[in-house]
């Protein structure tokens, strides 16, 4: 079978110091490798779950209501804006 894969630079140079050093074929040494990683069990379990775990940021100011995130960011940049202008005169 015929397919194009994108190798990621230092793999792709280890793979040509084993072509070179073993006088295989870039074919061959991809393929022997593959099947390799596969008996091993090598290949990363595409369904293990990632966990998050939260961190307290402390209390929120009771001014700003978080369910409006982008009106706080509107208005906090607002303000910013605003104090940068004063500091001009």
């Amino acid at each position: 079978m015929r397919t194009t894969l994108t190798i990621e630079d230092a793999l792709a140079k280890e793979l040509k110091e084993l072509v070179h050093r073993s006088g295989r074929s870039f074919k061959q040494v991809v393929n022997d490798a593959l099947r390799a990683g596969i008996r091993e069990g090598r290949i990363a379990n595409p369904s293990r779950l990632y966990r998050l775990v939260p961190q307290s940021m402390g209390d929120v100011d009771s001014r700003f209501n978080l369910d409006k995130a982008l009106l706080l960011g509107d208005r906090l940049e607002d303000e910013e804006l605003a104090r940068k202008l004063m500091l001009r005169k």
